[in-house]
């Protein structure tokens, strides 16, 4: 590997913009492994993706990241240029992926501050031989080529051209080249060294300004405020150049004019010839007029205005003069910093601050002194809690991310574990827009990692196997994800064999799990399956590289049971099995309603609440074995106290004296029996202490208005 810079800046905008990229190349593959080739699209978008990497690669001079995307690109190059026939589509997935892997893995060893060590010379002697192969197939080569050497980048501040070994063809073309960068983009000179680095394939010769873009962070500014300007003296024609440089998230303009040879040797100087400056107030007289005299100063004939001859600029905004037809207005372009994650969190801390210091303000006992009149301070505190309640929407909005990417890196779990069991298996992806908090998406990969994993080791059959119980030879492993009552519900299905419920209470007696006095029959089918969710559980006899250890679902379950969450498991034998998760929404601030039972405080999501009634001790209804229920409009409603369910000294028994919640969870109905209702209002989610986190039917804490303490009910945990 080469030195690196020192510029912090240059190599967080590296991994950045790479890890972007390579995101992106990932989804395009998995999307296309299971189709018989790569569409055009497809190809020239993968092409780019490695062009830009490589380019970028070679400014930081991480030369293996640099030669391994360069070997990609040879390949991607001669696939859309030549278009053969009966390329290997799997195993050309398989490289495209082994190649993103690669360059994934040197990055994390970067952004770890270590040394991006990796040997790409395997990896680039079977790109050789897929090239070689695909080329020899089809008659178009003999099937040897070049082996890729790293791609090193020279410290040219004091050089202005760039002359390329040999290009063929005595046909040039000369083009001057303006680039407009957006002013919110840093780092642009890295951003400019890209788009030469690209052009050096398709240039004889090339100038470009400001000259000293790799070894000057100054020019940057310069880039911003006055553009990037480019000669370039090349054999191919305009649309070749286009294809390279275009706009996007950092490009805002690019004009590209064809200029002659005497303009091209005239480099940056004054002579060269520059664009006519003109203002929208000009008459289309004033503007030839101009020209003329432009050409004549230069005892030249007058010529044609050719696009681009002129820049235009406003001069009063609002005057409805035309040079020529309406001009079209441009809508304005979405602009995105990249935010530190970290400054986030302590942004989302801050708020959460900010709200409990809104309640205590609000809800001070001061306030409450009898005839007091506080008509100018409830409408100022009315505006505080509007303000309040819009910073905390806008900042769990930037929070929030969707599960495309994590999903995506599922489907690629599938295509390689698939690959290596030899198992065919189509992967469906629903509901993979829902968006989430960041930090949930974080608790939640390795779960999901291992959901899948035992769906295609465990749950799908092999061909043969499916063949013979009378299934599609194909299995199907789905990933599912939607948002309901302020909860996330992702699942992991599949068409397998669902779970074995005698081998699975097998294994528990054999490990001592099951109670010696308690029949089998005495076990429901929800019970005997939660088993497989225990430390060192596994009812697979031999160990693969994926399965049979015993660890992976107690660890679905700790990381669930962190962030509030839960997991069902569902199974149908010999048809499948699903793997629900029940995870909060977010982890922040929500909004709940503030109940308290004796001296205890409660606080339950707003979402899942669908009425408060006040009942009669007639309406109750107590079946022998004490459990008791409420007829409330004819419809009968199980009734959980609070006070019983936690054991709270001091609450109320008499019904007609409390008050009844009916609760609604996932089509279930329950009503919650309670002392009083404080009211509705936004609450800080924090963790539950290590020590109470067992308790069945809490979620979370929280801080009230008057410094108190509330436990946080969790509605699905009550209802079970």
């Amino acid at each position: 590997m080469g030195i690196e810079f020192n510029t912090q800046d240059m190599l967080d905008t590296y991994l950045f913009e790479n890890t972007q990229l390579l995101e992106n190349l990932q989804e395009i593959v998995l999307e296309q492994k299971d189709e018989e080739y790569f569409d055009e699209d497809s190809i020239n978008e993968i092409f780019r993706t490695m062009h830009t990497i490589k380019g970028s690669s070679a400014i930081m001079m991480y030369d293996d990241i640099t030669a391994v995307a360069h070997k990609l690109e040879d390949v991607f190059y001669y696939l859309r240029e030549s278009h053969p026939q009966n390329v290997p589509h799997v195993e050309l997935v398989e490289h495209v992926l082994t190649v993103a892997d690669f360059i994934t893995e040197e990055m994390d060893k970067i952004q770890n501050g270590d040394e991006a060590d990796g040997d790409s010379k395997p990896i680039i002697a079977e790109l050789d031989k897929f090239l070689s192969k695909i080329k020899g197939e089809n008659g178009s080569a003999s099937g040897k080529t070049e082996k890729a050497e790293p791609q090193k980048v020279q410290d040219n501040s004091k050089q202005q051209f760039y002359i390329p070994p040999v290009v063929a063809g005595n046909s040039y073309h000369y083009y001057r080249i303006f680039i407009e960068y957006y002013p919110e983009i840093e780092l642009a000179n890295v951003h400019a060294y890209k788009v030469v680095y690209s052009l050096k394939a398709l240039a004889a010769e090339m100038m470009y300004d400001p000259q000293d873009i790799v070894s000057d962070e100054g020019t940057a500014q310069k880039i911003i405020e006055d553009g990037f300007k480019i000669l370039l003296k090349t054999s191919k024609e305009k649309e070749e150049i286009q294809k390279l440089i275009k706009p996007g998230y950092d490009i805002k303009k690019v004009d590209i004019y064809e200029c002659t040879q005497e303009d091209y040797k005239h480099g940056f100087g004054e002579n060269i010839t520059e664009p006519l400056k003109i203002d929208l107030d000009s008459s289309v007289e004033d503007i030839e007029a101009k020209a003329d005299a432009a050409e004549q100063a230069k005892d030249k004939k007058p010529k044609t205005p050719a696009p681009g001859d002129y820049v235009v600029s406003s001069k009063k905004p609002g005057k409805g003069k035309k040079l020529a037809k309406d001009k079209k207005v441009k809508a304005d372009k979405t602009a995105f910093i990249s935010v530190d994650i970290h400054k986030m969190d302590m942004l989302m801390d801050l708020i959460g601050e900010l709200v409990i210091s809104e309640s205590v303000v609000l809800q001070n006992p001061d306030l409450k002194v009898p005839g007091l009149r506080l008509d100018n301070f409830n409408k100022a505190a009315a505006q505080m809690s509007k303000i309040s309640t819009d910073l905390q929407n806008v900042i769990m909005s930037m929070r929030m991310v969707p599960l495309t990417n994590t999903f995506q890196k599922m489907n690629r779990i599938v295509f390689d574990v698939s690959r290596k069991l030899g198992k065919d298996i189509n992967f469906e992806m629903i509901g993979d827009t829902t968006e989430v908090d960041k930090n949930i998406i974080e608790h939640i990969s390795d779960p999901l990692m291992h959901l899948v994993r035992n769906s295609v080791d465990h749950g799908i059959e092999s061909k043969e196997e499916r063949i013979a119980a009378g299934k599609e030879p194909k299995g199907t492993v789905t990933l599912s994800a939607k948002t309901e009552s302020g909860k996330v519900w992702i699942s992991v299905s599949d068409d397998g064999t669902g779970l074995d419920r005698e081998k699975i209470m097998a294994k528990a007696r054999k490990q001592g799990i099951l109670d010696p006095a308690k029949p089998d029959e005495a076990y429901t089918d929800k019970e005997v399956y939660q088993f497989i969710t225990l430390p060192g559980f596994s009812t697979n006899e031999k160990v693969t590289e994926y399965s049979g250890r015993g660890v992976g679902m107690d660890v679905v379950v700790s990381n669930i049971q962190q962030i509030g969450g839960n997991l069902e498991i569902e199974s149908d034998p010999g048809h499948g099995s699903t793997m629900n998760l029940k995870i909060p929404l977010t982890l922040a601030i929500v909004d709940g309603i503030v109940m308290k039972v004796g001296n205890s405080n409660f606080v339950i999501e707003a979402g899942v609440v669908k009425e408060f009634v006040s009942v009669k001790k007639d309406m109750m209804i107590r079946d022998p074995d004490g459990t008791e229920s409420v007829m409330i409009r004819g419809d009968v409603y199980p009734v959980r106290r609070i006070s019983k369910w936690y054991h709270i000294k001091d609450a109320k028994e008499n019904v007609e004296e409390g008050m009844m919640v009916i609760l609604e969870v996932e089509g279930k109905h329950i009503c919650l029996f309670v002392d009083t209702l404080i009211g509705k209002q936004e609450i800080v989610v924090k963790p539950i202490p290590p020590y109470i986190k067992k308790v069945k039917g809490l979620s979370g804490c929280t801080q009230l208005g008057d410094g108190s303490i509330a436990l946080i009910l969790d509605p699905g945990g009550i209802t079970e």
